[in-house]
C-alpha cells in the first residue's frame, strides 16, 4: 500500500496547523459558525443534529493494521468507543468534541491519514473495488490509478470550489463492485491498442452524470478508451467544462448530473472535446517512472506456492456447518491459489449497518497483521474485508471473528444492508433509517431463508440526498417526512453494477412498523414466482415492479 512521502507529510502538517489555528478561533468566539462552515467542511468535519461529526478519509479503502488499531483508539478516546463504516469507505465519528479535532488529526498524521476533502464541494475520496489486487478478473490493480487521482485532486487549485461536491470511483474488471455508473465520474480499466512491445497499453471508459439525491441520474459513458497517459487532462477537461457551465444558483441542481442532462451527452462531451485540446496535455501527463514508483507500493504480497485445495480448510468445513455457512456466503475466490478474500460483516441482528467498536478494531486490525500481509479493507457496502487470506488460516479467523461479535454469514444477502444514519445523528434527515433497518435484520435474520432468497440489495436513505444509496437498492426505502411523522417509501428493481439502474417508486409510503413486514412479503412473492436460478433483481427485470407492489400493499 502507498506510504507518504514528504510532500504528503508537509501538506498534512500544514492543513493540521491552519485547521487548528481555525478550531481555536472558533471556540473563543473569533469565528462565528457561518464563518467556521467553509472552513471545517475541506477538513471533513460537519455539525449535525447533536454534536460535530468527524469524516477520515480511507484512500480507495486501503488501511493497515496501525491505522485501523489508530482509528480505533480515536473512537476510544475521544469518542463514544465507535465508529461508523460509510459507503465512501470512509469511516465516520459522530461524536467528537471541537476542541480535541485538533488533536485527533494529529493522530491521524501519525499513521498517515487524514481528513481532507472528505467534505466540501471538491472531489472527494476516490474508491474502488474492495477486492482490487486479489480478484482473479480485473485487468490491473486500480489502486495505483486511485492514488494518483488522490494525489492530482488533494487541494487541487481549480477544482476545490467547484459548484457541487464531486465522487470517482476507479473498477479493473466487467464486474462493477464499486457502482462506476453512480458517480459524477466513472472510470473502468480497458486494454487500449498495443504498444511497440506488444503490451495492451492501461486506457480508461470513462463514465459522467451519475449521481443520485433529488434527482438521480445513471452515468453515461463518453469515451470508450482514454490513454492512461492521457487521464489527468481528460479528468482537467471534464471538471473545467463543470466548473464553468455548472450552476451555483440552485444547490438541488449543481451536480454535473443536472449539467450533462441538461446539455445531453453529445453536446457535453463536444465541450469537454474543446476544453482537453486548450490544455497543455503534456503538463499533465504521468512520467512513466512516477507511475512505476506508485505502482510499485501495491506490488501484490510474497504469496506462497499453495495447492488450490486445502485439507485443513476442507474439513473445517465438515465439521462446523457454521463455519461452513461463513464460508459459503462471507468468502470469496482469490486470484492467487490457496487464498481467499474473506467479508468481515457489519451487520449483526439488530446491529447498525456500517458500525463498529473500538475493541472490534482492534481484533481485526490482528487479524490482517497475522494473515492478510498487514493489510484490510474498507468495501462500498458498509463491510470490511481481509483481502488476501490462506484457505489454512480461515477456521482460526472465523473463530476470533466469531468470538468478536463479527461472523455474521450475510455478506450480499438481504440483511446486508446499507444504511445512512438517518435523523439518529443527521441534521439533513427527514427520517430514521438505523431502526428500520435494525428491524428488518431481526425479522429475517433466519440464515436459511436469506440463503434461499440469494443475492438481495436493500438499501435506505434517511432523507432524499440518498446516503444510503436507495435509487440504486434492489429493494430501496427512502424516509419521507408527511406532517412531522416519519414514513418510508419503498422501491424494487435498482442496480449500482455494470446493469446499474434505478428503482421504481411501487406506491404510497409507509410508516415504520410496516416497512419489514412489506419487504417480507414482496420476499416470499419472489420465492413463488421466480424461475429456477433466477436471482431476485432478474426476476423483477423479467416480471417488472407488479407483482412485489401487490404483496407489499396486500395488507394496507
Amino acid at each position: 500500500m502507498y506510504r507518504y512521502d514528504e510532500f504528503d507529510h508537509a501538506l498534512v502538517s500544514e492543513r493540521i496547523a491552519e485547521f487548528t489555528d481555525q478550531v481555536r478561533r472558533r471556540v473563543d468566539g473569533r469565528l462565528t459558525e457561518d464563518q467556521f462552515k467553509p472552513l471545517r467542511l475541506m477538513n471533513g468535519v460537519y455539525l449535525q443534529l447533536h454534536a460535530y461529526m468527524l469524516r477520515v478519509a480511507v484512500p480507495y479503502g486501503t488501511m493497515n493494521s496501525a491505522q485501523l488499531r489508530k482509528l480505533g483508539h480515536i473512537a476510544r478516546v475521544y469518542d463514544k468507543g465507535y465508529g461508523h463504516f460509510t459507503t465512501r469507505t470512509n469511516i465516520q465519528y459522530n461524536w467528537p468534541a471541537l476542541s480535541d479535532l485538533p488533536a485527533i488529526l494529529t493522530e491521524l498524521a501519525e499513521v498517515e491519514m487524514h481528513a481532507i476533502q472528505t467534505s466540501g464541494n471538491c472531489i472527494r475520496n476516490v474508491t474502488t473495488d474492495v477486492f482490487a489486487g486479489a480478484a482473479d478478473e480485473e485487468i490491473e490493480d486500480p489502486r495505483p490509478w486511485c492514488e494518483i487521482l488522490r494525489q492530482w485532486s488533494t487541494i487541487h487549485p481549480e477544482f476545490s470550489f467547484l459548484p457541487r461536491k464531486f465522487k470517482i470511483a476507479v473498477i479493473a474488471s466487467e464486474t462493477d463492485r464499486a457502482a462506476i455508473r453512480t458517480h459524477d465520474v466513472g472510470l473502468q480499466i480497458v486494454r487500449g491498442p498495443e504498444n511497440e512491445n506488444g503490451d495492451g497499453e492501461t486506457a480508461f471508459r470513462v463514465f459522467v452524470g451519475g449521481g443520485q439525491g433529488r434527482l438521480p441520474h445513471i452515468a453515461q459513458e463518453i469515451a470508450p478508451a482514454v490513454p492512461g497517459r492521457e487521464l489527468l487532462a481528460y479528468l482537467t477537461a471534464i471538471l473545467r467544462a463543470y466548473n464553468l457551465l455548472g450552476r451555483r444558483d440552485n444547490i438541488h441542481k449543481a451536480r454535473i448530473k443536472i449539467l450533462v442532462a441538461a446539455l445531453g451527452i453529445d453536446a457535453f462531451r463536444e465541450e469537454v472535446e474543446r476544453q482537453f485540446q486548450t490544455l497543455r496535455r503534456e503538463d499533465l501527463r504521468i512520467p512513466d517512472d512516477e507511475l512505476a514508483r506508485i505502482r510499485a507500493y501495491f506490488a501484490p504480497p510474497p504469496f506462497e506456492t499453495l495447492p488450490k485445495h486445502s485439507g485443513p480448510f476442507d474439513r473445517a468445513l465438515l465439521a462446523d456447518p457454521d463455519f461452513a455457512r461463513w464460508s459459503r456466503n462471507n468468502v470469496r475466490r482469490h486470484r492467487a491459489p490457496g487464498y481467499a478474500s474473506a467479508i468481515i460483516s457489519l451487520k449483526p441482528v439488530g446491529g447498525v449497518p456500517g458500525d463498529m467498536t473500538a475493541d472490534q478494531m482492534d481484533v481485526v486490525a490482528d487479524l490482517a497483521e497475522r494473515f492478510s500481509f498487514d493489510e484490510v479493507r474498507a468495501a462500498y457496502e458498509q463491510n470490511l474485508v481481509l483481502p488476501h487470506v490462506k484457505l489454512d488460516d480461515l477456521p482460526e479467523v472465523w473463530r476470533t471473528l466469531h468470538a468478536n461479535g463479527l461472523a455474521t454469514a450475510n455478506a450480499d444477502l438481504v440483511t446486508d444492508v446499507i444504511a445512512c444514519p438517518g435523523l439518529d445523528y443527521c441534521s439533513l434527515a427527514n427520517a430514521r433509517s438505523i431502526p428500520v433497518a435494525q428491524a428488518l435484520s431481526k425479522r429475517l435474520a433466519d440464515l436459511d431463508f436469506q440463503e434461499r432468497l440469494g443475492p438481495i440489495r436493500v438499501n435506505m436513505s434517511g432523507c432524499i440526498n440518498a446516503c444510503g444509496h436507495h435509487h440504486v437498492g434492489h429493494i430501496g426505502v427512502l424516509g419521507v417526512d408527511r406532517k412531522g411523522e416519519e414514513f418510508y417509501q419503498i422501491t424494487v428493481g435498482g442496480s449500482p453494477d455494470e446493469q446499474a439502474a434505478l428503482g421504481e417508486i411501487v406506491g404510497k409510503s409507509l410508516p415504520a412498523e410496516d416497512v419489514a413486514p412489506a419487504i417480507e412479503r414482496a420476499l416470499n412473492r419472489y420465492l413463488a414466482i421466480r424461475h429456477d436460478g433466477e436471482r431476485f433483481i432478474d426476476t423483477v427485470r423479467r416480471t417488472g415492479a407488479e407483482p412485489f407492489r401487490e404483496a407489499i400493499y396486500e395488507a394496507a
